[in-house]
């Protein structure tokens, strides 16, 4: 339970002082003492603020110690982090401009703020004060991190993906990740504003989404895949039964007949692991009219293909991989990892039927994502898989201010889903794929 801040304060940072920290910690174990956590859950918010109020200015007055009414005010918050919280973070976690927190140590915190990382002043008190930090985090999703298991893969209550390393995997103290999300997830307006792509191609995806085509989105880490999954989802027709599957659940699902899944590791005596791939598996029997994998890294990825080659077609995933021909050369790759021994061009030509649609997003030396490719595959050429590009984007340069020029372009290319369009009733703008 995380309790909004009552103060206007606008950064509740850790300090230096030994002797601040030191009450606030001898406060903290004290209050832990008073009051009833059993108790804390059935009252409402005000009432818990009141509380926790009342019991912190008792012990401050107990400890004989003068402090002025910004300083009481400070301690007070701080101490609501630490103990309904995580602490230090929830600042950071309440300003929705910051994209990822990274957490090296207990005493070095960056965020990425406007596509640029900075080094923040906030630190732990220590690695044991940032280990509990994170078993917090782990275990509100029935996971666990110790030596056994020496990193992770968990979410906030917001979906913020978060990440997880301690020693002695990681040298120098626990390490943790936290890629978030907007309070309110970005739709294709949003997406237009920031010029990750054109009006042109929004229409056209919108269009490859509602006649399901079936949709592979390629990238580097942190270039937006899952933003721009969870953007393309938002135009699945209400009527569809979509099934989603991830490691770690972060989509946002705007439909209502929506079923999620999620990945769940060993347990302490290194059984019950349950993947993608048999979640995957188990889905093809739930009648699925689409399937959403969040992010495609192994043996599922021939699942995946046969599920889009037997009906399951408007499939989504997302791929890591650098170009388009990159992204399809990795699939082939994952398919191997399923440990059956398929001939190449067996492989090449269920990649070539499965997937209809490749789009390649790039994150910029500005911090900006932009779509830079959208590809279409339309079948084989002896034992090439034939690919080519609808729409791309032309980087001119960088102006004087590190902003990247360039523009979107449309290849001339007339794509063979067009006609697919027009069979499903969708109607392009004319002179769409003209150059």
């Amino acid at each position: 339970m995380v309790i909004s801040d009552p103060f206007k304060i606008t950064s509740i940072q850790a300090t230096d002082n030994e002797f601040f920290q030191d009450m606030k910690i001898r406060i903290h174990r004290r209050l832990i003492d008073r009051i009833d956590l059993a108790k804390i859950d059935l009252m409402g918010n005000s009432e818990v603020l009141k509380e926790i109020r009342s019991v912190i200015e008792g012990l401050i007055i107990g400890e004989g110690i003068p402090l002025n009414q910004m300083e009481r005010d400070r301690l007070i918050v701080e101490i609501q982090h630490e103990t309904f919280g995580l602490g230090p973070l929830e600042p950071l976690l309440a300003d929705y401009q910051i994209s990822d927190i990274l957490v090296n140590n207990y005493s070095k915190v960056y965020i990425e703020k406007a596509g640029k990382l900075q080094k923040t002043d906030v630190c732990f008190r220590d690695n044991a004060h940032l280990m509990q930090i994170i078993e917090r985090i782990v275990s509100k999703v029935g996971r666990r991190i110790d030596e056994s298991s020496p990193y992770v893969d968990a979410r906030l209550p917001d979906g913020s993906r978060v990440n997880v390393i301690i020693p002695p995997l990681a040298l120098d103290g626990p390490v943790l990740s936290i890629r978030r999300f907007g309070r309110e997830p970005l739709g294709m307006s949003d997406l237009l504003k920031l010029g990750t792509l054109d009006q042109r191609m929004a229409e056209l995806l919108e269009g490859a989404v509602q006649t399901r085509l079936n949709i592979l989105i390629s990238g580097g880490t942190g270039t937006g895949k899952t933003t721009l999954l969870n953007v393309l989802s938002a135009y699945i027709p209400q009527s569809e039964r979509v099934v989603s599957i991830e490691d770690s659940a972060e989509l946002h699902l705007k439909q209502e007949h929506v079923v999620r899944l999620e990945t769940r590791p060993t347990n302490i005596e290194g059984k019950g692991e349950v993947t993608q791939r048999d979640l995957l598996k188990n889905a093809l029997r739930m009648r699925p009219d689409r399937i959403i994998i969040g992010e495609v890294r192994g043996g599922e990825a021939l699942d995946l293909l046969q599920a889009m080659n037997t009906g399951h077609d408007g499939s989504l995933s997302t791929v890591h991989a650098n170009t388009t021909r990159d992204a399809l050369a990795r699939l082939e790759t994952m398919v191997l990892m399923a440990g059956l021994e398929l001939p190449e061009k067996a492989i090449k030509e269920q990649v070539a039927s499965a997937i209809n649609l490749v789009i390649q997003i790039v994150r910029f030396s500005d911090g900006t994502r932009k779509i830079v490719k959208l590809s279409e595959i339309t079948g084989m050429e002896g034992n090439t898989i034939v690919m080519h590009d609808v729409i791309v984007y032309d980087q001119k340069g960088i102006d004087p201010e590190g902003k990247v020029i360039g523009q979107f372009r449309a290849t001339g290319v007339r794509p063979q889903f067009a006609q697919r369009f027009k069979v499903f009733g969708y109607e392009l703008p004319p002179g769409i794929f003209e150059n």
